[in-house]
């Protein structure tokens, strides 16, 4: 009970006293709590000590005092920290990571967590401290299940002494000069990354080539790992070692290259020496299946995309096979043959069970041992159904021949399943190392006008490529939505018609190494069928395989999105400088994923790359309609590509609607008084207390009908209407109202004000701005009230307004 009673510090010092005092309590990086042993005794050197941490961690933790946190918040900071840092290419990840407070104590096995570090869309530079940024968010929904299943649990109240018995067990006390470090499924990245740094340099090979041959780095890793005496014990590695050389795959030779079948090393082995003389190898073997299988975490990122070695998860896999059941039949795979042609290394095909009809080819010849070594050990797809074969470069001619009879007979193709996750990468990310020309195929050269932009990407030339040279067949395929809905591939729609039987979609970042936070569908397509996709309904599931409400996903022409309808209100009648209340910049984006660019400023100079319009009184309300429908309706994976449309019904008979989107943009624009005149003030200098007149009175004077408008095409409101606008403002637009002119008088109760000030420089004078971004936080006890209060009035007016978006069809 006396844990209730102490600060964080304390608690730390108990719990190392109480549980852990024997053995090392030390510090790495920001982690709250670590505990290790010294790989070898005090005073004595370490092989090059200045690569690799003289202290063998056996637990980090994250500590929180009382009893208040949520475990799996602590855990997920304690992930953030060590993502953020890196730690894990710097230190041998512990056995386990685990979090405390003043009642309870979890541990989770890392290599639980392990897969978590290599998400390649994940944004690690967060505070990890600060559990309301989305990054957080998004961590605890992905790492909930896994913890909740995973986490050893015990109450500091009642388990003292099975918690005892379970670090006696699990954390060994001797300290063992001679001990070598064991390479196991929690740290082999960790002991790959230091053999780059010294092995691999001291290899006489031509890296470029033999990467060109699909032989990485990782496959000489892997035969030295799994060696004795410095002799690879699965010789059927693409690489093996023998003794002081590694043996070549003979089969390089018809690649075209050199004849080379061994190759040495440079220093005469001395690095090697060194390196291995620190860790213990072979590993258990029980470890083996999970190295050769995650083979994928050694590979290069750049390398990863064009090959498609993207790791299914086991969830898609059986939720993607249930759905082919749905639509073929229970016994679809007796009926049906199953050819995966970027199988990597096969994780899509667990589960199926009639491999006598499945076929796995993929690119990387290792991934193809990979999987030939799988069906040594137990996997039931037969070896001669295992292929290399680059499914955009090659000609069928080169598939088995049971596999060609299929491709060539157009009935068998009927009941031809390509069942695949083909690789992401695009060429549009030319910045990026390795991605320009990932696109460059045969394949692409031959159908570069069929798919116009939408050649970008590969995942497109392996859907064309199926449909249009394997007529008639069933195509099952995980990607991304932008074969949908994608503007910029409207003309590959045009030829791509299959017809569309039925989908799911999952959060893109269930997998490995797929960017960004958006959809990504597993679709079910005939091709025997021509039937253009207009919309579908597809059913849902979160990154936990939970069941949400089904969604609607549209092909939208271009000629009907948001921008179409926005334009119309561009006034060019007059440029001068006093007609200009702002400028609404990111009018040349459609969809969710551009909303981060629609902006309100004082000119577009502001803006590196202006698209917009400019603001005026007489498209005043169209601007804040736009804006409001822009806004209100909150991002998420779900509708990141859903575009914004020409509305079907007109807004602008609802008063209501518009006042209330009118009130939205008044609190939520970029308008600076240091850029310009504000023209955005809504109250009176007598409203607000403010002894000195303001520069502007525009927008008090619009809202109250003393404006007096042009009567032109742009004129939403006739003079009666308008003059009579006050009284259709909506409660919810009100209580914006009002609440805001308690945070404007409260600005003008302060010393050393603008009198001038917009929303944006009132939060900027109380919150204060770090390197020229204003600060999220203030020291202003009543400020920080009176926003609050605001916000919480903006997000009821969202809310509002939501449904009528909706309603008029802005978003379907």
């Amino acid at each position: 009970m006396d844990y209730l009673k102490m600060r964080e510090e304390q608690l730390k010092s108990a719990i190392r006293e109480d549980y852990f005092n024997k053995y090392k309590y030390t510090q790495i990086g920001n982690i709250d709590f670590v505990i290790a042993k010294n790989i070898v005794e005090k005073g004595q050197a370490t092989l090059f000590e200045h690569e690799i941490s003289d202290l063998k961690s056996i637990l980090w933790a994250e500590a929180k005092q009382g009893t208040k946190s949520d475990i799996y918040e602590s855990f997920v900071q304690l992930i953030l920290t060590i993502g953020k840092e890196r730690t894990f290419e710097k230190y041998l990840p512990p056995k386990y990571i685990g979090a405390f407070d003043a009642l309870n104590f979890a541990f989770i096995e890392y290599n639980n967590i392990q897969h978590v570090f290599f998400q390649n869309d994940f944004n690690w530079n967060v505070p990890p401290s600060n559990h309301d940024t989305k990054e957080f968010k998004q961590l605890y929904e992905m790492c909930k299940k896994l913890l909740s299943e995973n986490a050893i649990l015990f109450n500091l109240l009642h388990n003292v002494k099975e918690l005892k018995e379970f670090i006696t067990l699990n954390f060994k006390v001797i300290n063992d000069i001679s001990e070598k470090i064991s390479v196991t499924k929690n740290n082999f990245t960790f002991v790959f990354q230091k053999w780059c740094k010294k092995v691999e340099p001291t290899i006489n090979i031509d890296w470029k080539k033999v990467n060109k041959a699909g032989i990485l780095s990782a496959d000489f890793f892997l035969a030295d790992l799994l060696s004795s005496d410095n002799q690879s014990i699965k010789d059927n590695l693409y690489v093996v070692l023998r003794k002081t050389k590694y043996e070549l795959a003979k089969r390089i030779d018809e690649l075209g290259f050199e004849s080379v079948s061994s190759v040495g090393f440079m220093d005469k082995q001395k690095a090697y020496n060194e390196f291995w003389s620190i860790y213990s190898r072979p590993p258990k073997e029980e470890y083996w299946s999970y190295i050769i299988g995650r083979r994928d975490l050694l590979v290069p990122q750049d390398i990863r995309e064009r090959k498609g070695s993207f790791f299914t998860p086991q969830i898609w896999v059986e939720k993607s096979q249930q759905l082919i059941a749905e639509v073929l039949g229970e016994t679809w795979q007796d009926t049906y043959y199953i050819w995966d042609c970027c199988a990597g290394t096969g994780n899509l095909l667990n589960g199926l069970t009639n491999y006598d009809n499945v076929w796995a080819s993929t690119l990387d010849k290792a991934d193809v041992d990979v999987m030939v070594d799988r069906i040594n050990n137990g996997w039931k797809l037969a070896e001669d159904h295992v292929f290399q074969f680059d499914f955009l470069n090659d000609d069928f001619s080169k598939c088995p021949n049971k596999l060609q009879d299929i491709l060539n007979d157009e009935e068998k193709r009927k009941r031809l399943v390509i069942y695949i996750n083909p690789p992401y990468a695009e060429v549009s990310s030319v910045g990026t190392k390795g991605k320009a020309g990932v696109n460059k195929s045969n394949i692409h050269d031959k159908y570069k006008l069929v798919f116009g932009t939408a050649g970008r990407e590969l995942y497109i030339q392996f859907l064309w490529r199926s449909y249009y040279e394997l007529k008639n067949c069933m195509i099952a395929e995980f990607s991304k939505l932008k074969v949908l809905q994608g503007s910029a591939f409207e003309t590959f729609r045009k030829s791509f018609t299959p017809k569309l039987l039925k989908m799911f979609v999952v959060p893109a970042w269930t997998f490995d190494n797929v960017k960004g936070e958006f959809p990504i569908g597993f679709k079910i397509w005939n091709t025997q069928f021509s039937d253009a996709f207009n919309e579908a309904t597809s059913t849902v599931y979160n990154d936990i395989g939970e069941q949400l409400p089904d969604k609607i996903f549209c092909n939208v022409n271009k000629s009907n999105v948001i921008n179409k309808w926005i334009s119309r209100y561009k006034i060019d009648k007059d440029t001068k400088q006093e007609y200009k209340l702002g400028f609404l910049c990111g009018t040349n984006g459609n969809d969710f994923q551009q909303n981060g660019i629609v902006y309100i400023l004082n000119h577009k100079e502001q803006m590196a790359n202006p698209r917009g319009i400019w603001i005026h009184e007489d498209n005043m309300l169209p601007c804040s309609i736009y804006y409001a429908v822009r806004h209100c309706v909150e991002k998420n994976w779900l509708n990141d590509r859903d575009q914004f449309l020409v509305p079907e019904e007109d807004p602008f008979k609802d008063n209501l609607f518009v006042s209330d989107c009118f009130m939205y943009t008044l609190f939520n624009n970029n308008i600076s008084s240091e850029e310009g005149v504000n023209h955005w003030i809504p109250y009176t200098r007598e409203q607000v207390g403010c002894k000195r007149s303001f520069d502007s009175n525009f927008m008090s004077n619009y809202m109250f009908g003393k404006i007096v408008r042009s009567e032109t095409k742009h004129d939403l409101f006739n003079v009666a209407n308008f003059l009579d606008w006050k009284i259709t403002f909506s409660p919810a637009s009100q209580d914006v109202y009002y609440a805001g002119l308690e945070l404007w008088k409260y600005y003008h109760m302060q010393d050393n004000i603008n009198p001038n000030a917009s929303y944006y420089d009132i939060r900027k004078y109380f919150q204060g701005e770090t390197n020229g971004r204003m600060n999220n936080d203030s020291n202003d006890e009543n400020y920080k009230v009176l926003i609050s209060d605001l916000r919480d009035k903006l997000s009821i007016l969202s809310k509002q307004i939501e449904p009528k978006i909706y309603e008029y069809k802005f978003l379907k």
